[in-house]
């Protein structure tokens, strides 16, 4: 009975200190992660702000016109339509200005979608928009793609020996069924996520919310890694975006792999 009671305030300390770790690790945790968004606009600065030279001659007031803005957002998106127009190669433009997503080849648009939703990172909406129209001079690349359809069905065939066996493909498109969602990550970590706006199954939903929360423990347990050697984790400007299930399936398999895409705001 005796040997209880000393055991009981070992166990209390331990709890207390256990506790306080826990909690300390979290306000560092959290203080880490809220810096990681002014650490991304820094960098963009840095890449694409105007040099303080450039600044010295340039009259800053200029820079607070809104016609002025919108004059050079649209040269920006120019200048990336025309660079992806020369590749000769199928690209993605998306402008949330007038709520729309394209596939165009050679500056021709040959698919034009409908945005019913779209959410987009407040540091490209920054003040420094010298910074961000610069960057956007250029078309973003993308590195990779994380979807919940396949980007090229796969259909298995065996030859047939002879005419007398052959029989026309007859292949249905299971992913007329299937939820469509998916992230394209480009070569300046700006992330476009693309959902299909249809809930016409409770199966959708469920699939988007799966979707997303896997997306989210890949972005924490990167986070948790830095963290744990005292960096600052990675942040991912984003685009959300809701198109028509069949636009946004249309427009996933008509980029390429390695594609490229222009954005206009």
């Amino acid at each position: 009975m005796e040997t209880e009671n000393n055991n009981k305030p070992r166990r209390n300390v331990f709890l207390i200190v256990l506790t306080s770790i826990i909690v300390l690790f979290l306000v560092y945790y959290t203080a880490m992660s809220m810096l990681s968004p002014s650490k991304k606009l820094e960098e963009i600065k840095s890449e694409f702000g105007a040099k303080p030279t450039e600044k010295g001659k340039a009259d800053q007031q200029i820079f607070m016109d809104s016609e002025y803005l919108k004059v050079l957002k649209e040269k920006s998106f120019l200048q990336s339509r025309i660079a992806m127009a020369e590749t000769d190669s199928i690209y993605m433009t998306i402008n949330l200005s007038d709520s729309t997503a394209n596939l165009e080849i050679s500056g021709v648009v040959v698919h034009n979608a409908k945005m019913s939703y779209m959410k987009t990172s407040k540091i490209l909406m920054a003040s420094n928009e010298n910074a961000i129209l610069s960057m956007l001079a250029k078309p973003f690349s993308i590195d990779q793609s994380l979807a919940t359809i396949q980007k090229e069905p796969v259909m298995i065939k065996m030859a047939p020996k002879d005419t007398s066996e052959y029989k026309p493909d007859i292949m249905p498109d299971t992913s007329i069924a299937e939820p469509v969602n998916y992230i394209l990550e480009t070569n300046q970590g700006i992330r476009i996520y693309v959902y299909q706006e249809e809930n016409v199954k409770f199966n959708d939903k469920l699939s988007r919310f799966k979707f997303d929360l896997n997306d989210r423990i890949r972005d924490s347990w990167s986070a948790l890694k830095r963290v744990a050697v005292f960096k600052i984790p990675e942040y991912h400007p984003f685009i959300k975006i809701r198109l028509p299930r069949t636009d946004a399936k249309i427009i996933y398999r008509g980029i390429p792999k390695n594609g490229q895409i222009a954005l206009y705001y």
